[in-house]
């Protein structure tokens, strides 16, 4: 597993880009190359914490692609819009792009089990088939504690700074902002993390009454009725 996808970088690599993102949001400049920098560091995590066997290259870069054009141009979008509006609007323009982004980029990097299913078993361990309807589940699990696990700091560090810049320390060394972020975002990641993490079991089950109609014929084949749980790896 590649070092930098693990979860366990979470906390250190989020904090730096996620504290870079709400720091320099005003430029148009700024705005793409954090944009498109997380948006890399997204591709390599929901890779690398993908259920089932590799995706090719062109589904790995249709995906990078799109997440990295929607989170910028919705960042670019907000940022006009948040121009007519109140300055502290401005600062939200951030958690919206990446909210977005998780929309599309998990979904798309893990196009091949939405198309040919996730192993569905037994509790036993016992292999029962492979089923998309769970797939759609695992994953929209997945994109609801990222976007969980990101919003905590993203939609409170914008009143955080908006308090802090009206202080006289502030107006004196405005370079401090980043600092601040970044640590404040770190802060809140250790706990939003794990948490977020632990929202949804990493084996999880779903009714056999809720999967296909062939995956259910196998099921009963193995013994298994409409109200048993199978269980199946969702993915981080």
């Amino acid at each position: 597993m590649f070092l930098l996808g693990r979860m366990s970088a979470q906390v250190p690599c989020n904090m730096a880009i996620t504290g870079a993102m709400l720091t320099f949001y005003r430029t148009t400049p700024a705005v793409v190359f954090w944009q498109w920098f997380n948006q890399t560091f997204n591709a390599v995590v929901n890779y690398t914490n993908r259920s089932g066997d590799g995706t090719s290259t062109k589904q790995l870069a249709t995906a990078y692609c799109a997440a990295t054009g929607t989170a910028t141009l919705t960042a670019l979008a907000f940022n006009v819009l948040a121009k007519q509006a109140p300055p502290l609007i401005g600062r939200f323009v951030p958690a919206v792009a990446v909210g977005a982004a998780n929309c599309v980029n998990i979904p798309l990097m893990r196009q091949k089990e939405l198309k040919e299913g996730i192993l569905v078993t037994k509790e036993d361990g016992t292999p029962v088939a492979y089923s998309k309807a769970t797939a759609k589940q695992a994953i929209a699990q997945v994109v609801g504690s990222r976007i969980a696990m990101a919003m905590p700091a993203m939609l409170s560090a914008p009143f955080l700074m908006q308090h802090l810049e009206k202080k006289p320390f502030m107006k004196r060394m405005p370079y401090l902002s980043a600092p601040i972020q970044i640590l404040y975002v770190g802060f809140t990641l250790v706990f939003a993390t794990p948490l977020c993490c632990a929202l949804f079991p990493q084996r999880s089950s779903i009714a056999v009454s809720r999967l296909e109609s062939d995956v259910q014929a196998e099921a009963k084949k193995l013994g298994l009725t409409g109200s048993s749980r199978v269980f199946y790896n969702k993915g981080l």
